[in-house]
């Protein structure tokens, strides 16, 4: 065990994007993860591909590295009597059912808390209390993100909004857990997608409060400076971002146009959004003439901000510092993961691949105080399930045994 969360036991009841990358990011730092999923069809990712890896789809294999798993039906009574002695060891619980539904299941705050009293515990919807489904590109929409988005309103390419949660979970719970660390005092956290969409509008939010004017779309272009945005050069897009006067005499000199530098029209950036039009103009010209590669080495050594628009796996390649971990997997093999967006110094977990369906559930059973009787009735009346290996995986041997030591 290592990592600065070593010793959290985190159970992990959530699934889709938001709090299966809440969970990674803890699993990073640490903390011991139990992923809860139902025996039969687990988590819906699981089912969201093509494509797949040894049998696992790409997009359950994103989110759910360093974690442990045990398939349990929490329908069953002898299911929920499992999750809730999970429950009263775990130090953080994370649930993303629909309003009420933790709490018909027996796992809900007010039935963990008298017998788990310093747990933290965090409760992930869509919108808020309402008993209301939130998936991600309707959260864009209800928030007014994809109104901002594109020429015409447009759905991130990413589901943005369930990571912008899961990132506020991820932070949301390491403060009571301090705080637990010292005192004892549990802690409810409450995240929702909605509000972690409206918080991420920020400036573009604050300046509709203070204009009182609905927010516009600009593109690929920013509201409120120029130049900030994707030019075409000859072979590609280049986008450039300059923030200050600065910046922009030094990107004039850079692309040989220090006649635009000192024109008064542009001297200030409040000068040049005025005259956005007419800049934008001269500088598409200039950009024309030009392969991308080229534009993006003559501003980077002027020291101006500025990107070659790349495809996806072009840009994880291109990366100067390494993007990706490499597990091995017990049914893909070699498996290249995104790594997260922070790096630790010091004793860190090494990266384990996502579990397959049920792969720990005996494991954890048996941790937490059942018979090997009760886990065979268990796993014969569907309640529970272990996962099979079979002849063509490719490592039979369970990973490093944690354990719940409580």
């Amino acid at each position: 065990m290592s990592g600065p969360l070593a010793g959290v036991l985190v159970a992990d009841f959530s699934r889709v994007l938001a709090g299966p990358y809440a969970t990674m990011l803890l699993a990073e730092m640490g903390a011991d993860v139990v992923k809860v999923e139902h025996p039969v069809h687990g988590d819906e990712t699981r089912a969201w591909g093509p494509p797949y890896a040894g049998g696992e789809a790409a997009y359950y294999l994103s989110v759910n590295r360093n974690k442990r798993d045990i398939a349990l039906d929490l329908k069953h009574p002898e299911g929920r009597r499992v999750a809730a002695l999970l429950c009263e060891r775990a130090d953080v619980i994370i649930e993303n059912f629909r309003p009420g539904v933790a709490d018909r299941l027996g796992i809900g705050y007010e039935s963990v808390r008298p017998r788990n009293p310093g747990v933290v515990y965090c409760s992930i919807t869509g919108f808020g209390r309402q008993d209301r489904p939130g998936f991600d590109a309707a959260v864009q929409a209800e928030s007014g993100l994809m109104h901002i988005t594109g020429d015409s309103p447009s759905k991130v390419g990413v589901a943005i909004v369930d990571i912008l949660a899961g990132l506020n979970a991820a932070v949301a719970i390491l403060g009571p857990l301090y705080r637990r660390a010292l005192t004892g005092t549990g802690a409810r956290v409450e995240v929702s997608l909605l509000h972690s969409a409206l918080s991420a509008l920020t400036n573009v939010a604050q300046s509709a409060l203070i204009s009182g004017q609905e927010a516009k779309p600009y593109g690929n272009a920013h509201p409120t400076i120029v130049p900030y945005q994707t030019f075409e050069a000859a072979d590609g897009g280049v986008t450039v971002a300059v923030g200050n006067d600065a910046l922009y005499r030094a990107m004039c000199a850079a692309i040989g146009r220090d006649d635009l530098a000192a024109d008064p029209r542009f001297a200030t950036n409040p000068l040049r959004v005025r005259h956005r039009e007419a800049l934008v103009a001269e500088l598409s010209a200039v950009f024309r003439t030009r392969p991308a590669v080229e534009w993006t080495r003559l501003l980077q050594d002027a020291g101006v901000p500025v990107g070659k628009i790349r495809g996806v796996l072009e840009g994880i390649r291109a990366a100067e510092d390494p993007a990706t971990v490499t597990v091995e997997h017990p049914t893909a093999g070699l498996l290249e993961l995104l790594r997260t967006g922070f790096t630790l110094t010091g004793d860190v977990p090494p990266t384990q691949p996502p579990p397959l369906h049920g792969e720990h559930t005996r494991e954890l059973l048996a941790e937490l105080g059942l018979t090997g009787d009760e886990i065979r009735r268990l796993e014969a009346d569907g309640v529970a399930r272990q996962h099979r290996q079979h002849p063509h995986d490719r490592d039979a041997a369970d990973p490093a045994q944690k354990g719940i030591n409580r």
